[in-house]
């Protein structure tokens, strides 16, 4: 209201300017001049006296008398924006959130969370095949909780659902049929060995994705990467040999579940879009949901009427049994999703390292929970494995950082 006041009674002075004579009118004006620009205001962007630009030495001569408190019209929105606290001088400042302020604590608080989500949700996980063994149906499971966690956060707005067309479906339907695929095949493993050995197992992945980016999509991987892949080879080859829960079914399904990751990578990259990842992992996760019921009712659906649910029920009770499924699911999506927000948060190169990180504390997570023993050669093979993919995630962001720094440049 005041600055309201102000502007109209500046036009009222206007129109009064306009009746007087020309010698009253400059004598008026200097008056008014000299009234509200007192030496050393500062507006406009410098100290003005008939044209002239003052130092700054050379205001506020009289130290006697206090400076002229200055008065500053301001845009309504800058106005009304700054609280009274903030008093007159300040133009609008905006307050900074505790995120922009302390964007590492919230950065590793991000990752704080998504290695503690994918840690209980591998322990949970095993836990419940050691009583349920039926990979196929516990696939749904996982993602029929995420998706309906998704649809309640829409409902909700947070977040806001991105509109889908035709055009975008066609291009996430390779990319979640792909993570179908490698999810059951990944939860096939789960079940039939150690975690600790599944996880060796995916350390091959970088693998499959240098060859598939070498001999599908054409692009040239340096020699460094492949040399850098050799420990990787190595490394889960002298952990397979001697491991004590191998059997094929666990290893062949890892390695299916490589290969499918590798595809979901390459139709990912061809499905580029504008959307928020958070949305894109909950479109994938519907579309991979309706994949994945086909096959859990075609393979284990007999077994599960005949005896599947009525043995889980009489180990551990109905209660345990429902809360086991729920949670393993809340938690996979979860630490999923936690790994896409991620991502977005820091470099390649950083999330390249923490992916590898990731993997370690699930092998000794697991290997101390469920008290696996492993022999001395499987130990070794695994820190090769895992140090083989620590080389060649670093070099790989390398390379992904310097094209990102010519294309900007």
């Amino acid at each position: 209201m005041a600055t309201t006041g102000a502007i109209s009674s500046a036009g009222s002075g206007i129109a009064g300017l306009l009746r007087l004579p020309r010698k009253a009118t400059r004598d008026l004006a200097f008056a008014a001049h000299a009234t509200a620009r007192p030496a050393g205001s500062v507006t406009d962007g410098g100290n003005l006296i008939w044209g002239r630009q003052l130092r700054p030495a050379l205001l506020h001569l009289d130290k006697s008398s206090p400076p002229t408190r200055r008065v500053l019209l301001r845009p309504v929105a800058a106005a009304a924006s700054s609280s009274p606290a903030e008093g007159g001088d300040s133009v609008g400042e905006t307050k900074v959130g505790f995120a922009a302020k302390y964007p590492a604590l919230v950065t590793g608080f991000f990752f704080f969370m998504w290695y503690f989500l994918n840690v209980i949700f591998n322990i949970i996980n095993k836990k419940l095949y050691n009583y349920f063994p039926y990979p196929y149906f516990v696939s749904v499971i996982h993602l029929f909780v995420g998706v309906v966690y998704c649809l309640v956060s829409w409902t909700v707005g947070l977040p806001k659902r991105a509109p889908i067309d035709s055009n975008l479906l066609k291009l996430l339907i390779p990319v979640a049929v792909c993570h179908a695929i490698g999810h059951v095949t990944s939860n096939v493993s789960f079940a039939a060995v150690a975690v600790s050995f599944t996880h060796t197992i995916k350390a091959l992945e970088p693998f499959f994705n240098a060859a598939a980016s070498q001999f599908i999509l054409g692009q040239q991987i340096p020699l460094t990467l492949w040399l850098s892949l050799a420990p990787v080879v190595l490394g889960v080859s002298m952990a397979s040999l001697t491991e004590l829960s191998f059997n094929w079914t666990g290893f062949i399904s890892a390695m299916i579940s490589n290969v499918s990751f590798t595809y979901r990578s390459i139709y990912s990259k061809k499905a580029m879009t504008d959307m928020d990842s958070t949305n894109v992992y909950a479109y994938i996760s519907i579309i991979a949901l309706f994949v994945c019921i086909p096959p859990a009712i075609l393979v284990e659906g007999p077994q599960l009427m005949q005896y599947g649910f009525k043995d889980a029920i009489a180990k551990v009770g109905l209660t345990k049994f429902i809360s086991d499924l729920f949670w393993v699911g809340m938690f996979y999506h979860l630490y999923n999703q936690l790994a896409t927000n991620t991502l977005e948060r820091v470099a390649p190169l950083t999330h390249a390292v923490g992916n590898v990180l990731k993997r370690v504390f699930v092998i000794g997570f697991s290997i101390i929970v469920f008290g696996n023993k492993i022999s001395t050669q499987t130990g070794i093979g695994t820190c090769i494995a895992i140090a083989g993919v620590a080389i060649y995630s670093y070099i790989k962001a390398k390379m992904e950082e310097e094209k990102r720094q010519m294309k900007a440049a």
